[in-house]
């Protein structure tokens, strides 16, 4: 059963964070920060419902950058548990798939646990203030195959974000695997 992701809480400040980066650069939110709006995305390697929406996702992220909406995507997965989410195998997953956003290792998980993401894939979008506007789905997925319909409610939420600083009132909860947690 997939794990759903809260309502938004409209205008929730982003939280800073510094993660490395696949390409081993030290990424800040501030780097990442897009003049319309920022998209931060906790996705992993190795969950059936990211790797179904991959592609699009790519596609959806160069679409934004084109009106100024940045996107950062984040692995917080513990990777002694689950090597498919290993550091090594983010860079493979970023290149197959040609990235063009940071790809960030959350190696403490503690950028995870200050966003409260609970699930891969889950998407924070906020506008140009980095206040929260977004906290949906990218589009509804049937046995991991997504539902085409045009746009992806994602596209469309950023693209209203972007242009209004407002996201759509409207949301349908991302759903996907549970973030796999470090135990003590």
């Amino acid at each position: 059963m997939p794990v759903q992701t809260p309502i938004c809480d409209f205008g929730k400040k982003a939280l800073p964070f510094e993660l490395n980066s696949t390409d081993n650069k030290i990424i800040s939110l501030e780097d990442i920060k897009g003049k319309n709006g920022t998209l931060i995305m906790f996705i992993c390697n190795h969950c059936p419902y990211v790797k179904a929406i991959t592609k699009e996702m790519v596609e959806d992220c160069a679409e934004l950058k084109k009106i100024g909406v940045n996107s950062v995507a984040i692995c917080s997965n513990d990777s002694v548990n689950y090597p498919e989410d290993s550091f090594e195998n983010m860079i493979k997953f970023s290149n197959e798939n040609k990235f063009s956003f940071p790809y960030l290792i959350d190696e403490t998980q503690e950028v995870a646990k200050g966003y409260d993401a609970v699930c891969t894939p889950d998407f924070f979008g906020y506008n140009k203030n980095l206040e929260l506007q977004y906290r949906g789905r990218l589009r509804e997925l049937k046995n991991y195959v997504p539902v085409k319909d045009g746009d992806s409610e994602l596209l469309q939420a950023m693209k209203k974000v972007a242009e209004s600083g407002e996201g759509p009132r409207d949301q349908i909860p991302s759903a996907g695997c549970s973030i796999k947690w470090k135990y003590d």
